[in-house]
């Protein structure tokens, strides 16, 4: 298992996991889609998020409940905010959550090379945040089917 640490260089996005075995993720994003907020460990990896980043939301949880993986994309909206002292920091956000039909299934993303190293499956049980490598999150973009109405996934990072 690697503790490679995270630079700016090689950040693609970053990828904020909820385990929907915990929490009825599908129930709470089928009335609303757009996330504004997450919670993520403090850390040398808090202190590296900025405005303007791109996220990546992942659902965990049993195999056999639901599609898990991909279910949504966005950016950090404003910088980390400390919370009580040893808990958890609030990451706001400007992320919405994929119809359905567009989530990047969790067994389709360990098949592709470019993303079956990713941390999120090398450290299912890390904290938030884990991230992408530009790499990695450029094969993710390619594998997200386009939005309802033409035109492409997010942009690759860059």
């Amino acid at each position: 298992m690697s503790d490679r640490r995270v630079t700016l260089d090689d950040l693609g996005a970053w990828l904020i996991k909820g385990n929907a075995d915990a929490v009825d993720l599908a129930g709470r994003f089928a009335s609303d889609a757009r996330v504004t907020s997450w919670c993520v460990r403090p850390g040398y990896r808090v202190r590296l998020m900025r405005p303007g980043q791109p996220v990546v939301f992942w659902a965990s949880g049993s195999r056999g409940r639901a599609p898990y993986g991909v279910w949504g994309l966005g950016r950090v909206a404003a910088p980390p905010r400390p919370g009580e002292p040893g808990g958890p920091w609030t990451l706001p956000l400007d992320l919405t959550i994929l119809a359905e039909p567009r989530r990047v299934r969790r067994d389709l993303l360990r098949a592709d090379p470019r993303l079956a190293g990713a941390e999120v499956f090398r450290q299912p049980q890390g904290a938030n945040p884990s991230y992408l490598t530009v790499a990695q999150f450029a094969a993710l973009c390619e594998l997200l089917p386009a939005p309802p109405g033409g035109g492409h996934g997010p942009p690759p990072p860059g």
